[in-house]
Parts: structure tokens; sequence; C-alpha cells
């Protein structure tokens, strides 16, 4: 860990200690606040592809999302989804081969992240942003999801009634946001009363207790074909968790295990892109 990240954790701690030791509530809502919010990060000059794209514009609540498209029209039509504190601009190295193989690319910004504004985003914003994006410029045949957006691309697809000729594929989906709920506990060193309050904010702001705001509880009702594509060292998004939806069976899902690539390097093997582009 770089000695600047040390610095803003222990700001955070000692701050949300402060905060729990006048109120648990007040504090589990300042927590929950800054869960929702991504990391900043220096913008980078963006891959040439990206100048070269249409550029794509829509509001969301009160957000201002900017996306990319390539390949327009074409019948067959592919979203790529980008992960918290991340941008589609990392992802461009999908763009060409699934334009090869015939396909019209999207790719949006979510709220708060890469060129779209905002200062926070929750799932079900996420989740809304990629159904505004199906209704505006769909309907999207496939999707390539990263992390937090293969949280949001589940809780999505559990509520479409038609999934025929759909395909789904999930690159080290955050599972489990109860195990994401814990460990951002853990680093910050927030109590179980003050856990306990964050849960309440979650279900008051989504109407869902954090154990069912899981990919494991959609696959329940995803009737598409997924490809989920997993590292096995990977330390954001665990193994342990993937692998429990593994274990139920879903004769629509395929799994693909790696070793030694983690949460980021995934997705920029070649192996897992070659994969993906024979799923697809």
């Amino acid at each position: 860990m770089k000695l600047a990240q040390k610095l803003v954790i222990g700001y955070y701690r000692t701050k949300l200690n402060i905060f729990a030791k006048l109120s648990k509530r007040k504090a589990a809502e300042k927590a929950f606040e800054l869960f929702c919010t991504p990391y900043t990060s220096n913008k980078k000059k963006a891959p040439a592809l990206f100048e070269k794209a249409e550029k794509l514009h829509l509001k969301v609540e009160q957000y201002n999302l900017v996306g990319y498209r390539w390949n327009h029209p074409q019948p067959k039509k592919a979203l790529i989804l980008h992960g918290f504190s991340s941008t589609v601009k990392k992802f461009d190295h999908f763009v060409m081969p699934l334009v090869k193989k015939g396909y019209e690319v999207i790719a949006f910004d979510a709220p708060a992240h890469g060129d779209s504004n905002g200062k926070t985003i929750n799932v079900y914003q996420y989740r809304d942003t990629i159904k505004k994006v199906y209704e505006r410029f769909g309907p999207i045949h496939s999707f390539i999801a990263h992390s937090f957006g293969g949280l949001a691309l589940s809780l999505f697809m559990e509520e479409q009634p038609y999934q025929e000729n759909k395909k789904l594929v999930l690159i080290a989906p955050a599972t489990e946001t109860e195990s994401a709920l814990n460990s951002f506990a853990a680093v910050l060193n927030i109590d179980e009363e003050v856990k306990e309050e964050m849960r309440k904010i979650i279900f008051e702001k989504s109407g869902h207790t954090s154990d069912k705001i899981s990919v494991r509880h959609a696959a329940n009702k995803i009737k598409a074909d997924v490809l989920w594509i997993h590292d096995e060292d990977d330390d954001v998004t665990p193994w342990t968790d993937a692998e429990k939806v593994k274990q139920d069976n879903h004769p629509n899902f395929q799994f693909m295990l790696t070793k030694g690539l983690g949460h980021r390097r995934i997705y920029r093997d070649n192996k897992v892109k070659k994969a993906i582009m024979e799923f697809l």
C-alpha cells in the first residue's frame, strides 16, 4: 500500500471513529457515502480508439453520462461495463475484436466515473444506467462486465422477461454486497454497530437486504448464457463467493478459473480475451 493511501485510510478511520462516538447512525451515513464514492485518479490520455468513436450522451437522474459507439449500425450490439473507480477507456482492447465479429459496440462511463459527472454511485444507479442505455441504444445482445459492473448487470438481467439469445461475460464480478461491505469495514476499522446501521441504510435506499444484492441471488432468474471468469487469487472480489455460484450448477453458466492474474490484470490477459471472443 502506498503512503498516500495509508494516510487517506488513517484520516477516514479517525473521522469515522469520532462520528461513531457521537452517533452510530451518523457514522454509518458518512461511511455509506464513502462506500459509494469512487477513488479519484489522474486522468490519462484516452486511447486513440476513443477519439475515433461516435460520442454519446445520456441523462440518468441527475447525471450527465458520456459514452462511445463503434460500427453503428449493426444488427448485433455489445455493451462494455467497467468496475468501481474505473472507466470504459481501460477496456479498449475489446472493441476491435468485437467489431471484427460484426458487433456494434457501445460503452458508457457510469455515474461518477470517467467523463460522466457525479460524486457517488450505488449499484442500483448503475443498474438503471444499463436500463437507460438498453432502452435508448438497444436492444443489446451481448455484455462484457467487470467487477461492480458485473453486479449491476446481474441486477438488470434478473428483471428482464426475455433473455433468449443474450450472452453475458462476467469478469471477476462483485458477487456479494455483504462481502464488499465487510471488506470495507475491515479496512476502516468500522465496528459491528456502525456496520449494522449501514445495512439499514442499504435497505432503506434499495428495499433489499445486503445479502440479497448479490449475483448469486440474481443468478436464479438469469436465463441468458453466461461466461464467468475469475481468478482464484482475486483479493477484491473473492473466488470463495463466486465458487458458491459455480456449486449451484446453473446449466446456462460456464466458469473459467485463472491463477495469478488478480482482480485487474485478468481483463487484459490474452487467454481471457480469446475465451471471451470465442464465447461471443
